[in-house]
This record gives structure tokens, sequence and C-alpha cells, in this order.
């Protein structure tokens, strides 16, 4: 008899290492100081200007190529003259930039910096910088900044290119008027959660109109439509997927990125709760065949109950909630208490593993049609009813879910019905993982070689003709690159 599990809040794992803290600085009409003549200078005293700072550029020989900059700056004001720097010209500045040659030069530059309490940078030597400046993608108010910790200049800049491909310029619009309208919508609204329901609908609206700047309409319409509709909590069950976070949908990231509760299995892993926003509330509602489960009847009164309380709820499912998932009780539970629910659909584990192996689920001529069949009833043995005359079909491929410790008494009735004990039959382990493994052989040895798998791993059995020619077993490349 397995035990009860209450559902149990988790925190988000810590945030990993940063090789530096990413910041934003205010500079407009402070000072700043550029020291040196080249193109690398010339662009920083561009980048402070454009953020409205006061620059001062001690360009030595080199001040002719500023002279365009400094008669139309993008923003702010630029003094340039014509000398090498000296210590006092760091006096009152509050960032410094150094495009210097010369290595002690640049120390004396760093010393007199840090004598003011003023950050520093020096071009090109990262081992003297105080601060670095990111690959920057420019939407402004929205901008983006890129950094590889001074190790990798053209992947970060690869990375923009990527990114700009992507970003339409259209949200510049949107953002600026996000920074307008938000006095407004907080004098309008006065609780979080219906100024929270105003930004969720300009979010969407952004995205549907982005080839469009908003207007004072777009703003009266989302006004109306928040304050006409009551708050109202949303449930939507997501497919996590066998365990790659790549191989999530669109949809699915979406959905995590709006929640505000994830109820999520044990079978989710670390990487795709990763994707949620942080702020989200994590409850783990994990259920074991044969272990300590959370009630299924406790997970549907919690998901009701926080949807009542007007939270965005994501039931986070490892593969496709919709393949024994239990979605229909979760569902049945929210309509009933007449809560909109939506299912996000999501690769199911014999999909992620026939991929990650390399064979299709269907083949002409030798695999007509696929069928999932679970090995784990809920008395926890393998099912009474179901239908051998199908799992027995030569042209038929079975994936098997939940099968560790009914695998030895299926292959017994499935041979005992007419499947022949030569079939080939395949154990997949942490399907599309690092950790991934499998064993493949005839049918009737499969039960002893599923027992070399690493214990406690999920395990999906696909049977059929698909599997021919499978390697007898193979640890994915991760796991013997580690080991090696």
């Amino acid at each position: 008899m397995s035990k009860t599990r209450n559902p149990e809040a988790v925190r988000p794992p810590r945030i990993a290492a940063l090789p530096n803290l990413p910041l934003f600085h205010k500079v407009e009409g402070r000072k700043t100081v550029v020291a040196g003549g080249g193109a690398p200078a010339l662009w920083k005293a561009e980048l402070l200007a454009a953020a409205g700072a006061d620059v001062l550029v001690l360009a030595g020989d080199g001040a002719a190529d500023f002279a365009a900059l400094a008669a139309d700056p993008p923003a702010g004001r630029l003094v340039v003259e014509p000398r090498a720097w000296r210590e006092s010209d760091l006096d009152g500045a509050v960032l410094a930039f150094g495009d210097l040659g010369d290595p002690g030069e640049a120390e004396r530059f760093v010393a007199a910096a840090r004598a003011r309490r003023v950050p520093v940078n020096v071009i090109d030597q990262t081992e003297l910088c105080d601060f670095q400046v990111g690959t920057i993608v420019n939407r402004s108010p929205v901008v983006l900044a890129i950094s590889t910790d001074g190790a990798a200049p053209m992947l970060g800049q690869s990375i923009r290119a990527r990114i700009e491909s992507v970003l339409p310029l259209g949200l510049s619009g949107w953002a600026r008027a996000a920074q307008a309208w938000r006095p407004r919508v907080k004098s309008r609204f006065a609780t979080f959660a219906d100024r929270r329901r105003f930004w969720e609908r300009f979010t969407r609206l952004a995205w549907e109109k982005v080839d469009r700047s908003p207007s004072e309409f777009d703003r009266e319409a989302l006004f109306e439509d928040v304050a006409r509709e009551a708050p109202r909590g949303r449930v939507t069950l997501v497919g996590a997927g066998p365990g790659d976070p790549e191989l999530l949908t669109l949809k699915a990231v979406r959905a995590l990125q709006s929640a505000t509760v994830i109820l999520f299995d044990d079978l989710v892993g670390p990487e795709v709760l990763e994707l949620a926003r942080r702020e989200a509330v994590r409850i783990a509602v994990g259920k074991a065949g044969h272990g300590p489960s959370v009630r299924q009847s406790d997970i549907c009164r919690r998901i009701v109950e926080l949807a009542q309380a007007g939270e965005n709820v994501v039931r986070l499912k490892g593969g496709d909630p919709l393949i024994f998932g239990r979605a229909t009780e979760e569902v049945e539970a929210c309509r009933a208490a007449g809560i909109d629910v939506s299912v996000v659909p999501g690769i199911s584990a014999a999909q992620g593993a026939a991929a990650a192996l390399g064979f299709s689920l269907t083949e002409r001529m030798r695999a007509r049609r696929v069928q999932f069949v679970t090995g784990h009833g809920a008395d926890g043995k393998l099912p009474r009813d179901l239908d051998w005359a199908s799992i027995a079909d030569p042209v038929a491929t079975t994936a098997l879910y939940m099968p560790r410790r009914t695998l030895a008494e299926f292959v017994r009735a499935a041979m005992a019905h007419g499947l022949g004990p030569d079939t080939p039959a395949a154990a997949i382990a942490s399907a599309t993982l690092p950790a991934q493994q499998h064993v493949a052989g005839r049918l009737v040895d499969l039960p002893a070689l599923a027992e070399t798998l690493r214990p406690g791993a999920p395990v999906v059995v696909i049977v059929g003709e698909v599997v021919r020619g499978l390697p007898a077993s193979e640890l994915s490349a991760a796991i013997q690159s580690s080991a090696a």
C-alpha cells in the first residue's frame, strides 16, 4: 500500500553563479570620462552620450575623430579635449573608460579612478575592469545587454543578431506606452491583481499588434475590459514532455511564464521549471508507483482552491497530460467549479524515446498502428482488462507506460496470447535526458535486460518490429563521456 503524501511548496533553486552582476546604470546628466582616441573609445563615447551622460573625452591627438559626434550627439553632451588625461579629470565622475594601449598608463588610470571610487573599464583589458559593457539590442526603452564575460565577443554578437531577428522594432512603441501609462494604471486600479490583469492584457495586445503603435483608445479599451470582468483564476494543464526542456512547445513556455502558481509532478525536471517566472509559487504534487504519493483528490481540490482565489494555475505534468496523466479528473473538477481550464499537449515519453533513438513508431507494412498501454493500474498491478489480442498483433507497435514492476507479468501474458517471444522490444530509461539509457532484444529477454537500467528512472517499453536493429544496450553520450 503506497503512502499518502501532501502537496509541498518548493522554493526555486538558487540562481547559478554569475561572472558579473548585470546592471543598468543611470548616467543621464552625470559626468563620465573617456580617455583615449581609438575607434573603441569613440564607440564608448557614443554609447554614454546615447544614455544622456555628460561625456568628457580626453582624446590626445585623436580629437578630430570625435568632431562629428560632438557636433551631433544622440543625447547628452560631449566635450572633447585634444590632450592626455589627468588624475583631476576623474573628479566627480560616475564612470570612466580608458582606451589605453600602454600597460603602465592603463594601470595608472585604473588606480586614479579607484582612488576616487569611480568604476572603471579599460577596453580589451578585462583584468583591469570593474565592469563590462555587454553587446546591446536596442528597442528603447526595451534594452537587452549580452555578456560573455569578455571570453567570446563574437559569440555575443551572434546572439545579438539572432535576438534582433525575432524582436520586432515595433516593441519600442509599446514599451514607451507602458512607461507613460503606468501612473494612470496605478491610480485606476487599487489592487495588485487588477493591475496584473491589465498588464497581462496589454502584453498580449502588444504582440498581436506589434506592427503599430498603441493609442489612447487601446488604453481605455483595456481599462474597460479589466473593470468589467471580475477577477477570475484559470487553470492550464501543460505537458512538460519526457524531460528535455527544449522539447516544450512555445505555448507551454508562455503558460509557464504567465503562471502565478505551478503544481508539478516528480518527473518534471528543474530545467523545465527554470523556464517559469521566478516569482511563481511552486508546489510539488508528485505521485510515484508503490511510493509516497499525493492523492489525486487532493490535487484536484488544491487546483480549484487556487483558481477560485484568482491565481493563474499551471498544472505541469511529465509527458503529455492526455496520455495516462489523469487529465480528465482535473479538467472535470475545474469545470464543475466553473473555472476556465485548457490543455497544452506535450511530447509523450514514447515519442521522445523514439526520436532520441532514431526510429519511427509506425512503418509502412511493418507497423500499421501505435497503441499506448499502461502497465500500472489503480491498485499498482498490471490491469486485467488489457486487450491482449491487440497487443499480440504483429503489425502493431505497443508503448507500455509505468512498466517496471509489472513487466515480467506483461511479457508472460502477451506471449500466452500469441505474441512471439522473438518479437523485438526495448526499454528506455530517462528518455531525452543526458542520463538516457536503453536495453533492447527479444521480448522474452526484456524483463531481465530491464533490471540493468538505473533504479528509480522513469521507463517506457516499446514492443514491435520498429525497434528491430537497435543496439542491445546504450548509455547516453553525456553519461559515457562523464564516466570516462
